[in-house]
């Protein structure tokens, strides 16, 4: 499976791809993270983040694409903008016709490191652990986009068979 991870941002955007399966070696196939000025104007700041996203799903074909939900954060700015480019990752995949994965920092957090309440460094040390790499990729959002990707390789496919069981349940 090939997973392209978002971790959304006004500011800075992380967009990792990961291939793999349950059980198996992941492997890194893309990391980036796309920047937008502070002082831009937030339509121009948005079309960057939306050409990105789609470029990145055009070039590494990925069969899901995995969001950061949006949590309540105190800073009511910051909360907007990055609910801004997670919306912008939804249509940008819905319109090339993959599913869209949520999934929470917490969750993310505990699949990856094995505690939801895991710190950025901790991230990136697990992150360049899974993949076999040099070094944590940089700046922070750059992991957290890979660590989006790895959990859903691990968690989606196990959510998705057990919506399947239910669907089939319910069906009987």
């Amino acid at each position: 499976m090939r997973v392209l991870g978002v971790d959304p941002g006004l500011t800075r955007c992380g967009i990792g791809v990961v291939d793999g399966a349950p059980g198996r070696p992941l492997t890194l196939v893309h990391v980036d993270v796309v920047h937008t000025p502070a002082d831009a104007e937030v339509g121009d700041r948005l079309v960057v983040h939306a050409d990105a996203l789609a470029d990145a799903i055009a070039r590494y074909a990925p069969d899901v694409v995995a969001v950061e939900r949006v949590f309540s954060q105190h800073n009511v700015r910051t909360v907007m903008g990055t609910a801004q480019v997670a919306g912008l990752a939804i249509v940008s995949a819905t319109r090339a016709g993959l599913p869209v994965a949520l999934h929470t920092p917490s969750e993310v957090k505990a699949a990856v490191t094995g505690s939801g309440t895991a710190d950025k460094a901790q991230i990136g040390a697990m992150v360049t652990r899974l993949l076999r790499l040099a070094e944590a990729p940089r700046p922070a959002d750059a992991a957290d986009a890979l660590a989006l990707a790895i959990c859903h390789v691990w968690r989606g496919s196990a959510t998705n068979k057990l919506a399947a069981a239910v669907v089939k349940a319910a069906a009987r």
